[in-house]
């Protein structure tokens, strides 16, 4: 693994050399006290689409964005990764490539959050003052949380997790090594990325180990905390009947709690039942991590709710306290799933609202509806594309039932969302497919 992140960095790098016309700043060339129009903390999906909208708009430097890291993933591809379609480095731009131009890059992770000074403080000491501040630090992934999980997958090579980078290529070699037995997916006691997603990697390998003929040793175990398969009614039916039809059972209200790999045991307790526990054996474990807002937001208490999420208005992502702050993408509140497609929901969204703000004029009449998408990949050829709102409605794009297995909404998925998304959404022009969604359905599409 560390020699696969020394070739997807050195290709980054060289990738970052060809991008001639750039000339960001490093840190060390950055004064100790830097000051910016707007602030953007994290170079994410969110953060690197809501920067390209401003900095041009702003001009030069007038934007700043604080990310650390070398590397930019197009997480919704660590699907694919795990079930063997992709490949890390297909999911992989330098971070020097995807951000803008005009924009200041600090190199940097914030240490601390002062919004009632409209200042920051980064982890090398310096401190950036803003007018205004967009935070889109995402989610942070907590595999020591379940006791025992950081050792097994270091050295239990049938133990694997799609949620890292670290991990992701893990996946595809404990399928491969598969001989048969009890493999388990799980999903934690609490909100992650794409609540599909600890699901998809599961019908993934109920498919390959059809394939490779060993689906009649294997006995398929869904562990979940929620106490549905699926948070919309309509997407959720049609799972249950998938799960059904392909003979995977669905355990509701358990969640992983240890992991003890020398004995190939999953420990899960009862969350209806506080203080029992299950011990299931496995051949092969799946393991979605707990998240959280990273801790740096989190002890904010000033810009955060009770669970650590930046407090912000759902529909219009501004901060319910700083109307200078704004929030976009997973480590907000909003009562949604934390998606790519929500991220692009949000965009248009804040884009007018932070504009005005920043200009003093009254809040337009834009709003989130809760928009988000999540393409559940059930195959190597096949995808369940939900859509839908805050209320958990159904929100689809297409005039044809979306509830079903298709093969086109998974070509959608594995060819051309990864394009719209390096292409469109990171360049601040992709705002979701709300504007088609009503053409599609002839103006009558929300």
């Amino acid at each position: 693994m560390k020699s696969l992140d020394r070739c997807i960095l050195h290709a980054c790098r060289l990738h970052t050399l060809s991008v001639q016309s750039r000339s960001f700043a490093s840190t060390s060339e950055l004064r100790k006290n830097i000051k910016c129009d707007l602030l953007v903390v994290g170079g994410g999906a969110g953060g690197c689409a809501m920067a390209a909208k401003f900095a041009s708009k702003l001009g030069k430097n007038k934007v700043v964005i604080v990310e650390p890291k070398d590397v930019h993933y197009y997480q919704p591809m660590f699907t694919l990764i795990g079930g063997g379609m992709k490949t890390l480095a297909d999911s992989a731009r330098s971070m020097a490539s995807v951000l803008p131009s005009k924009a200041q890059w600090v190199k940097d992770e914030v240490a601390q959050f002062s919004p009632k000074l409209n200042s920051v403080t980064t982890k090398n000491g310096d401190t950036i003052e803003y007018n205004f501040m967009l935070v889109a630090v995402g989610l942070q992934l907590n595999y020591d949380k379940v006791k025992g999980l950081e050792d097994a997958l270091a050295k239990d090579p049938r133990v694997c997790s799609n949620f890292s980078p670290q991990y992701v290529d893990k996946t595809f070699k404990a399928l491969q090594n598969f001989q048969g037995g009890p493999a388990i997916f799980t999903f934690p006691n609490t909100p992650v990325k794409c609540a599909g997603a600890p699901q998809k990697v599961m019908y993934i390998t109920e498919e390959f180990l059809r394939k490779v003929g060993k689906r009649d040793v294997s006995d398929i175990k869904y562990c979940t905390s929620l106490g549905v398969i699926f948070g919309v009614k309509k997407y959720a039916a049609a799972l249950l009947e998938l799960c059904k039809k392909r003979g995977i059972e669905v355990n509701l209200r358990q969640n992983l709690i240890k992991v003890k790999h020398e004995t190939s045991e999953a420990v899960f307790e009862y969350l209806d039942k506080p203080g029992e526990t299950i011990t299931l054996k496995y051949s092969l474990l799946h393991a979605t991590p707990p998240m959280s807002a990273p801790d740096v937001l989190s002890k904010c208490s000033d810009l955060t709710d009770k669970a650590g999420y930046l407090d912000v208005n759902k529909t219009n992502l501004q901060h319910v306290k700083f109307p200078n702050v704004f929030g976009i993408g997973d480590c907000t509140n909003v009562p949604t799933s934390k998606t790519a497609a929500a991220v692009a929901g949000q965009c248009g969204v804040i884009k007018k609202h932070l504009a005005a703000v920043m200009a003093g004029k009254p809040l337009p009449s834009a709003e989130y509806d809760g928009y988000t998408s999540c393409p559940l990949v059930t195959g190597y050829s096949s995808c369940i594309l939900a859509e839908f709102d805050y209320d958990g409605q159904p929100l689809e794009t297409f005039p044809f039932n979306q509830g079903k297995e298709r093969w086109s909404t998974f070509f959608m998925k594995k060819a051309i969302m990864p394009d719209l998304y390096w292409h469109g959404m990171l360049n601040g022009y992709w705002e979701g497919p709300k504007i088609f969604r009503k053409i599609l359905h002839f103006g009558m599409g929300k």
